[in-house]
């Protein structure tokens, strides 16, 4: 037997299958254990987090009072470490040619009807200087594995490209990575290339699961691809971001599975994971989410959403465009912190006017335009946030865990936020969104605390509006 270890560096030890078999019979043994369920969401309120298996307790409880004290303790821990502020980001997928055989994915090998296309240099620059004109600061770029067409340099190129295009008042201010599992000398090339967060969705962590949907390409080696966070780590990468993609396998299993790798993370690095993401599967050409029988109801999506919350509240957490508005709403009130806006998951599809589905990833659930998701925002009382001044000031890593676990960031990330939605109604904002927008600018100010700041922050409100930019804490 395989002996569970969280700060060991194989897969089988850290996420260990005998331990999340342990962990679910013992969910299953003390769900309606009030006592117990009591005594956890007691320890969650200190604000440090639960492991794996208190966390595990309270998905499997189902006691109506205890699920609604679970979401307002989610509710309260994401307004004490994120206030009011959702991120805004936008995908922008550069290629799908992939030699893999993933059996979810359309960009899969033997996928003879998608067409396959790669963004040249300049068709990179029609797409960002098309995302900046929406209003977007952040990307995370999205590739197919295909050493030969998506080559690590051809990454790099792409980098050095969004990085250098300013189109009026745009900029991308961050490129945060999502391609596949690579080698540490690779991921020292991403850090030196100024990249934000390296993404890697595990899809499963059920390893015979994982091999069955990964038949064929690199991707079906389980141990290379779960180690991956530690060689990106190993490589001065120090923000990193994990998920599964709920509905492959048993959800219960990939909650606690993914729990266990944000306390590997921990127990090794001393940095747990600076996102989570909690995407669904979701129809694509050649790809029918029926064809797995582990889908979960909105109702269960959510309660994973406010159980990762109090479980590692120090997380970002995102959802993207594959959920529907309603779902979205739902979501964020629970814990999520970053969403993306008016997005398109083919390679090419901004720079197109009509949305192109040929090349879709996935089928987009939320529609609405960049505009209309900052408008509908704002009138739930949330603050559209495109700052990215922590990634550019050194606030990564074990510096920005410290910050937020110590709830510090806020007096950056507030006044970041306000500033960063500024620029936007300057620049981007229909007439609706920027009224809207200038109000809750004004009544966020009073929710400064520090007088000193809120003075500075006025003054640079007026030189936004003046033309100036970018200003940061």
């Amino acid at each position: 037997m395989i002996k569970y270890d969280p700060k060991s560096l194989v897969a089988e030890e850290f996420i260990n299958d005998e331990e999340i078999k342990a962990t679910l019979e013992y969910a299953d043994a003390n769900k309606d254990n009030l006592e117990l369920v009591d005594k956890i969401i007691e320890k969650a309120k200190e604000r440090k987090g639960l492991n794996h298996r208190e966390a595990s307790v309270l998905l499997a409880c189902d006691n109506e009072e205890k699920i609604k004290e679970i979401y307002d303790l989610a509710e309260q821990i994401k307004k004490d470490f994120y206030g009011n502020r959702i991120v805004m980001f936008a995908p922008l997928y550069l290629s799908n040619y992939c030699v893999n055989g993933c059996l979810y994915c359309p960009y899969h090998q033997k996928n003879k009807t998608i067409p396959r296309k790669k963004l040249t240099q300049e068709e990179v620059k029609k797409e960002v200087i098309a995302l900046q004109d929406m209003g977007h600061k952040r990307l995370a770029i999205e590739a197919g594995e295909d050493p030969v067409n998506n080559p690590i340099e051809y990454i790099l190129d792409c980098i050095k490209t969004i990085y250098s295009i300013k189109h009026k008042n745009g900029a991308i201010r961050r490129v945060n990575v999502n391609i596949a599992a690579t080698t540490v000398e690779n991921y020292r090339k991403l850090k030196e290339a100024g990249i934000g967060t390296y993404i890697l969705f595990q899809e499963t962590y059920h390893k015979e699961s994982y091999e069955y949907l990964h038949p064929t390409g690199p991707k079906h080696n389980y141990a290379y691809h779960t180690e991956a966070m530690d060689r990106a780590m190993e490589g001065g990468i120090d923000d990193v971001g994990i998920g599964v993609l709920f509905g492959l396998d048993k959800y219960r299993y990939e909650f606690a599975g993914l729990l266990m790798h944000a306390e590997h993370l921990e127990a090794v690095h001393g940095v747990g994971p600076h996102t989570i993401s909690v995407p669904r599967v979701k129809h694509a050409d050649d790809i029918d989410p029926t064809d797995f029988d582990n889908s979960l109801s909105d109702e269960m999506f959510c309660k994973i959403a406010a159980c990762i919350r109090i479980a590692v509240p120090y997380t970002g957490m995102i959802i993207s465009t594959r959920e529907t508005p309603k779902v979205r709403e739902e979501i964020i009130r629970l814990g999520v912190s970053q969403i993306s806006g008016g997005s398109r998951t083919s390679v090419g599809g901004y720079a197109e006017e009509e949305r192109p589905h040929d090349t879709e990833q996935f089928d987009v659930s939320d529609n609405r335009t960049l505009d209309e998701v900052v408008n509908w925002l704002m009138r739930a009382g949330y603050i559209p946030s495109f700052c990215t001044a922590c990634y550019r000031e050194g606030r990564t890593g074990d510096r920005f865990m410290s910050l937020c676990k110590s709830g510090q960031i806020q007096n950056c990330c507030h006044p970041n936020a306000l500033m960063t939605l500024k620029e936007f109604l300057m620049d981007y904002a229909s007439p609706d969104t920027k009224k809207i927008g200038e109000e809750l600018i004004e009544k966020e100010i009073d929710n400064i605390g520090k007088e000193k700041v809120k003075e500075i922050v006025r003054e640079r409100l007026v030189k936004i509006e003046n033309g100036e930019r970018d200003f940061r804490f």
